[in-house]
């Protein structure tokens, strides 16, 4: 008597399995996403020839020196930011996957992405999302993608078994697969985004990509909390996963979550243009003004964004308030953070700040709650705003502040200050306790303080 097929119930938010049915989920707290999952019954099961996950496998183990060592090939896409966060190329053979908000820019790079590879080996787009017209008139007329027309197919389907069929016959090296969440196959139940599908629908991809030596990359929904949809185990199946952020301006954030074969420590940088998605090589020149004049109320800071030191301008404005209670206004900070430091400033630094208090971020980035490293510059912004007094425009700040008035050294000062030294700045301000040698460089003042009001006596 063959075996009934085995009943569960998944959370379709986040992948959490059930003995029964709940109507909260109670890993991601989510309402009415448990559903039930059927899987297929062991008699029912096709067939799939080799089976694991790279192709080549015997079934018999080995001992580890007798292994043989392979150096993994990496894709140089030619996109400065994506080849810098993937770890210097799309590594061969790897399946990728890439989420984000809807809009994001995901459909976009990929197209620059596959018209640049077309160039070296034989590449498939699919999308199952669109039909092939719609895609053919975005490629060619708005992004205008360079590409090779002999070696870039375009496929409109859903059906995954169909898609790996097409792949091989073609015998493609590079394939875009867009989305995972609209594939179905036959052998899995449920409808198109279910966890049953995009599980099942992965592990096809995923082995079909390791059996025909096939570099693939599966564009992957969000849910409400701008998270990869699907079920965790998905990203277990694929070797690297990538997510695009989305900021309140223009710009585009790429960061790793996993990554077998490079660091997921790195970030990209991307803005959205008429064009698509353009890589910004050098951040400065979105994140520093470009004002002419020093003005009040603009100091520079140094933040670590991953493994990369990014130059970010905070403005700020003081004004006599014209209410009971004074405004505190912040885009891009954290606003608990802004009161203490003005705190700080009554307490110790002997300011008077019963005014409206306006911060801004330049360049639409937000810094993260755990990052303190732009304390000192804040500070800074704060004081020559309201003493109307404009700081250099080659001065970095660099440094926490502490409830007791002392400025706190910072990780990586080092590097951040080289970072700043190689954009041009002479005068930088760093905590006694982080100043090093390597900081010294020809031609540039390192100054350093112990206490806040050191740093006032700067402005």
């Amino acid at each position: 008597m063959a075996k009934a097929a085995k009943t569960s119930f998944v959370c379709s938010d986040c992948g959490e399995t059930f003995a029964r049915w709940v109507g909260q989920c109670t890993s991601c707290q989510t309402w009415n996403t448990v559903e039930e999952f059927r899987g297929v019954a062991p008699s029912q099961k096709k067939s799939t020839g080799k089976q694991g996950g790279y192709s080549g496998t015997t079934g018999i183990s080995a001992k580890i020196d007798d292994v043989k060592s392979q150096e993994f090939k990496r894709i140089i896409t030619g996109i400065g930011e994506l080849d810098r966060v993937v770890g210097g190329g799309i590594t061969v053979e790897s399946v990728n996957v890439l989420s984000g908000d809807p809009g994001a820019g995901k459909t976009t790079l990929l197209s620059k992405v596959i018209g640049k590879i077309s160039k070296q080996m034989p590449s498939l787009y699919v999308t199952a999302e669109e039909s092939s017209s719609a895609f053919k008139d975005r490629f060619t007329s708005r992004l205008k993608v360079d590409y090779d027309n002999e070696n870039l197919s375009l496929m409109s389907e859903y059906d995954v078994d169909a898609i790996c069929a097409e792949a091989e016959r073609l015998g493609v090296k590079f394939m875009v697969v867009d989305s995972v969440q609209a594939l179905k196959g036959d052998e899995f139940t449920g409808v198109a985004g279910s966890v049953s599908q995009v599980k099942g629908c992965a592990q096809v991809l995923s082995r079909f990509a390791k059996q025909n030596n096939v570099t693939m990359v599966v564009v992957s929904h969000v849910n409400k909390n701008s998270e990869m949809a699907g079920p965790n185990i998905l990203k277990h199946i694929v070797d690297a996963t990538f997510h695009i952020e989305v900021n309140d301006s223009s710009i585009r954030t790429i960061r790793p979550t996993k990554n077998r074969f490079g660091d997921i420590d790195t970030v990209g940088l991307f803005q959205m243009t008429e064009q698509g998605m353009m890589s910004v090589d050098n951040p400065s020149k979105i994140f520093l003004s470009s004002m002419a004049e020093d003005v009040s109320g603009a100091a520079i800071c140094c933040i670590r964004d991953g493994n990369r030191n990014l130059l970010l301008e905070l403005q700020s404005l003081v004004t006599e308030s014209e209410g009971e209670y004074p405004q505190r206004v912040c885009v891009g900070l954290n606003m608990n953070r802004l009161k203490m430091i003005t705190a700080i400033l009554r307490k110790h630094g002997r300011q008077r700040f019963n005014h409206d208090v306006y911060v801004n971020l330049v360049g639409g980035l937000k810094l993260p709650e755990t990052d303190t490293s732009a304390d000192l510059s804040m500070a800074a912004s704060l004081v020559s705003s309201l003493q109307d007094k404009p700081l250099p425009k080659d001065m970095l700040w660099l440094g926490e502040l502490s409830l007791s008035g002392e400025v706190r050294p910072v990780s990586g000062g080092v590097p951040r200050v080289q970072e700043a030294i190689k954009h041009g700045f002479t005068k930088i301000v760093v905590p006694e306790a982080n100043y090093h040698k390597k900081m010294e460089s020809a031609g540039v003042s390192i100054m350093r303080v112990k206490t806040i009001n050191d740093a006032i006596s700067l402005i």
